[in-house]
């Protein structure tokens, strides 16, 4: 039956109850409760002591010391009963009297190595108890000897039969040192080597202790102590059993030599004239690489996998970094070279960091190996250590000696040179290919491989791009002249012929290039600078280099070129020949065709100008002789470079020369594509967003100026973000071919400028539409970024921004159902403002980015009968409104989108400037301000950003603060703000 019932297919049993469950618990209860049976109240009866037994022929014969535990009892006569094993169960050891008792016997019975283990029986039940008997290894017994002495009852047994005890006390005087001592007898023809223990002064001949354990103990008389035996017991052992061992004393070198190969070295007495010098020199690394040998399970790896052996050099002796010796003895010398075990180790593990992996094979000694594709990467970092590299019986190597020599041809130099490692020498352009490549070691003639240093790369590398490998030299071209004073000139190894020279001390000489007079035929005068400016172009066509004029906006940058060509005019005129001189091609923005051909009708009148635009214009270069310039744009140059490339022009010259700024632009191609004599680019702002905008303009200027780009726009020099280094090198280097005059410096006459910025408060409609969109764009933008990244959400991050910047400025600009009735911060403070400047007689430029903007502007300007004039992109008769502001007393405000009237403009009849919206970049701005803070200006300039409070505008200006911060050493800022746009920027705008 079970769980109280039976078989229901049995008739013959009477089902049986089952216990109920409160007796069952009851039951529990009781048998919980019952007494227990109460442990003695010692372990040992009464008069019996504990004592420890050191068994010294036991331990002789075995492998460590042997300890007995046992006790005894007083006999009646008052002598010692025999002393009985005692084996103690774990519950025995803690009824132990004594606490140093029940310390030892608890660690003995945690011991592992025993002689015996017992079980027993007692009323508790079955126990393992702590066996009587044990065999101690040498840290545990040096531990507990210490305590087993201080008891007063640790023993030592010489032998089993007699059975004699003698008390055992710890000698803790120190430790014992075991000695070699080689002594020559009186003769001198006898050298004996014998041993001894010693400590300070005393003396313990070999024979004397009673037992010796390896590695720790010796005991003697009636005591035991620490012995420093230097890991030669074996040593030991010999010397116990011979006492001495007779040397010849013609072998005393080989003595010496021999004694101090031993792996394991005790200490030496030697007479005087076998003494040595000890001394620790740094170990040296040296690797030997191979393949692998194809045996064994990894055969399969033998072509990708290679097998390091590590050595350390000391002094010229290879040790291998497995070899047991301590040292490396020079007869000769009687010197004794240690080796650093701590250096070696740091040296061993330097390889873990380098690639290599620790490999056992079943049980085989340790391999290191390394992947055959990181050998190049690991070695150049060995190398660079001081290590000592050896592949498949080839070293790699240190570069010695650099020698570089500059020779001057017709319209080129050459540079050639090369390294030189060992007895190989590699020349110039093999050295600087490799740099081009990424790679920093070469192969040499040997099949060893070279290291180039990491100085030498950053001081050369910039060679490789900006050259023309032809055989064992690198060709540059004329216009190259200051790169390559600036890149060598510092460098001890290099060597200039006279040529070379004579071109380095002229170009600079351009520093002290002397103010040039206007022509006679110039109408107008020239100021100091553009004075400066004038001798400048002068040097440039003396050279026959391309230079760009990046005077600030408002210096007359057109005046002083129309001089230089006036000059030239002049200069045809004196020496015309039969064949008339080629003109020269100015090729401008659309909008400031009109402005040079009123410049130069003002202060070059006898100039020949040619309007070449528009849909009239003639085809072909015939048309352009007989006239001294020829004005065109940018798009009818990109629309006929077909047929101006085949025109041999005297000076080509780009004004607003940004224009080219995208080397892949077909601007810029048409532009690298006209043929002059002279080149020239006029530009305010020649770096808008970043330095790579100087390989365009450079590559139109002086082609090939700059090395050759791999593609347009993608720049050899590192120009997108270019570090420290780039920035003063190129600084240097350009200096001769770009010269720029801030305001600040050269029209100290100028009136004062005055820029604030003026905070709106958006209106509560305003506000709440702002506030909505900026938390639909942070919940969706976000998202979109985290999910694809800043480079792929773009477009949708610029149309956010975009959104966000009109929101600020008016509802309208957003919701065209908002555009009338709509309330705007920005016009509530404007209107005011421009109200009170006409009170007082200004006249004003706005400016805005939106032309919907300026349409609400002008709307607003209608209703109060305020007279104005307008122009944005679409504007066609530029001038004329441009004469009617400046002409008309009572046309009070010019209304301008930002990027149609942001340059080439004379707007000095304002001194009020008001920009609605904030650029991303404010070189933008500065240019709008200059339109009216320029020569020509009698007035203070005071100009005024609206800023709408709590808005994407305000982040916008505080981005601006932080690029305006990072400062171009070369022209200007690295303004761009939205073109390196990153997550934390993000962040900033939307928050």
């Amino acid at each position: 039956p079970r769980d109280g019932v039976t078989d229901p297919g049995s008739s013959s049993h009477r089902p049986r109850q089952a216990t109920p469950a409160w007796k069952q618990t009851l039951s529990l209860l009781h048998s919980a409760t019952e007494p227990t049976p109460k442990p003695p109240a010692s372990a040992l009866p009464h008069g019996h002591e504990l004592i420890y037994m050191v068994d010294l022929s036991a331990s002789l014969a075995g492998n460590g010391l042997v300890l007995e535990v046992a006790t005894r009892h007083r006999k009646k006569n008052g002598e010692w009963s025999k002393p009985k094993a005692r084996r103690f169960g774990r519950s025995e050891i803690d009824l132990l009297k004594d606490p140093a008792d029940r310390q030892a016997v608890a660690i003995l019975a945690g011991g592992r190595e025993q002689v015996n283990t017992y079980y027993s029986y007692s009323s508790y039940g079955y126990y393992d108890s702590a066996p009587a008997r044990y065999q101690l290894a040498h840290s545990l017994a040096e531990a507990l000897l210490p305590m087993l002495c201080a008891t007063g009852r640790c023993l030592s047994r010489e032998s089993e039969p007699d059975g004699s005890l003698r008390p055992l006390r710890w000698d803790d005087s120190g430790p014992w040192e075991f000695w070699l001592k080689v002594t020559p007898d009186t003769t001198d023809t006898t050298y004996t080597i014998s041993g001894e223990f010693r400590r300070n002064a005393e003396r313990i001949a070999m024979e004397t202790p009673l037992l010796l354990l390896s590695g720790g103990l010796v005991f003697w008389e009636d005591r035991v102590a620490p012995l420093l035996d230097s890991n030669a017991f074996r040593l030991v052992s010999l010397f116990r059993q011979r006492r001495a061992l007779p040397v010849p004393a013609a072998q005393k070198q080989e003595l010496l030599a021999e004694l101090l190969r031993l792996p394991d070295l005790p200490r030496l007495e030697l007479p005087e004239d076998l003494r040595y010098e000890e001394v620790t020199p740094s170990p040296r690394p040296f690797l030997k690489i191979k393949r692998r040998d194809g045996r064994g399970w990894m055969s399969d790896r033998d072509q990708n996998w290679l097998v390091g052996d590590l050595s350390f050099e000391y002094d010229g002796h290879v040790v291998p970094a497995q070899s047991p010796a301590r040292s490396v003895f020079e007869p000769e010398a009687r010197r004794l070279l240690l080796r650093d075990p701590a250096a070696e180790q740091a040296l061993a593990v330097r390889l873990d960091e380098v690639g290599f992996q620790r490999r056992t094979d079943y049980g085989q000694a340790e391999t290191l190996e390394l992947p055959a594709r990181k050998l190049p990467k690991a070695a150049q970092a060995l190398l660079r250590e001081g290590w000592r590299v050896e592949a498949e019986g080839k070293l790699y190597r240190q570069a010695g000696e650099f020698r570089v020599e500059v020779a001057s041809g017709i319209d080129w130099f050459e540079v050639r040179g090369g390294a030189t490692f060992g007895d190989q020498e590699v020349p110039l352009p093999t050295l600087l290919s490799a740099l081009k490549r990424g790679e920093e070691l070469v192969p040499l003639g040997d099949g060893s491989f070279g290291l180039l240093p990491e100085e030498w790369l950053k001081k050369y590398a910039t060679l490789g791009s900006l050259g023309t490998a032809e055989g064992d030299h690198l060709r540059f071209k004329r216009t190259q002249v200051g790169l390559l004073d600036v890149l060598l000139a510092e460098q001890p190894e290099v060597q200039f012929d006279q040529r070379f020279e004579r071109a380095r001390e002229r170009l600079r000489q351009f520093q002290g290039v002397e103010p040039a007079d206007p022509p006679a035929g110039f109408l107008g005068e020239l100021r100091g600078y553009q004075r400066d400016g004038l001798g400048w172009l002068h040097f440039l066509r003396e050279f026959a280099f391309g230079g760009c004029l990046a005077d600030d906006m408002g210096l007359g940058k057109t005046v002083q070129v129309l001089a230089l060509l006036e000059a030239r005019r002049e200069l045809r005129a004196r020496t015309r020949k039969s064949r008339r001189a080629p003109p020269s091609l100015v090729v401008v923005p659309r909008s400031l065709v009109f402005n040079w051909k009123q410049e130069a009708a003002r202060f070059a009148p006898k100039l020949r100008v040619l309007d070449h635009t528009g849909a009239g214009r003639a085809r072909g270069g015939q048309p352009f002789d007989g006239f001294d310039l020829v004005l065109t744009t940018y798009g009818t140059l990109r629309r006929d470079i077909v047929e101006l490339k085949d025109y041999r022009f005297d000076y080509a010259i780009l004004d607003e020369a940004q224009a080219i700024k995208n080397a892949s632009s077909q601007s810029a191609k048409a532009a690298r594509l006209i043929q002059a004599e002279h080149r020239l680019a006029l530009s305010g702002t020649p770096v808008e967003t970043h330095l790579g905008e100087l390989w365009s303009l450079f590559e139109f200027l002086n082609p090939g100026m700059l090395g050759k780009a791999a593609e347009a726009g993608k720049v050899d020099l590192g120009l997108r973000n270019p570090d420290e280094q780039t920035r003063s090198l190129l600084a240097r280097a350009l200096r001769p071919y770009l010269l720029r005059r801030t305001k600040e410096q050269v029209a100290k006459d100028l009136p004062e400028k005055s820029e604030q910025t003026i905070y709106c408060d958006l209106e509560p409609a305003q506000r709440k539409l702002y506030d909505e969109l900026r938390e639909h764009y942070r919940s969706s933008l976000l998202g979109l970024v985290e999910r694809d990244g800043i480079r792929k959400s773009k477009i949708q991050i610029l149309e956010a921004l975009l959104r966000l910047r009109q929101a600020a400025c008016h509802p309208g600009l957003v919701d065209k159902a908002r555009r009338s009735g709509e309330a705007s911060a920005k016009l509530d403070v404007l209107l005011p403002q421009l109200r009170q400047v006409f009170d007082e007689g200004h006249k004003t430029l706005v400016f805005s980015q939106f032309t919907s903007m300026l349409a609400f502007v002008k709307q607003r300007l209608d209703e109060e009968k305020i007279p104005y004039t307008y122009l944005d992109g679409r504007t066609r008769d530029r001038q004329a409104r441009v004469q009617q502001f400046q002409d008309d007393p009572d046309c009070k405000v010019f209304l301008i989108s930002l990027k149609a009237g942001g340059l080439g403009l004379n707007l000095t009849a304002a001194d009020y400037i008001f920009l609605l919206d904030p650029w991303w970049n404010p070189a933008v701005e500065s240019q709008a301000i200059d339109r009216a803070h320029r020569i020509g200006q009698t007035r203070p300039v005071f100009a005024y950003r609206l800023i709408a409070r709590d808005t994407v505008e305000e982040k916008v200006l505080e981005l601006q603060a932080q690029k305006r911060a990072l400062a171009d050493a070369i022209i200007n800022a690295d303004n761009s703000l939205i073109g390196d746009l990153g997550r934390e920027e993000l962040e900033l705008l939307l928050s």
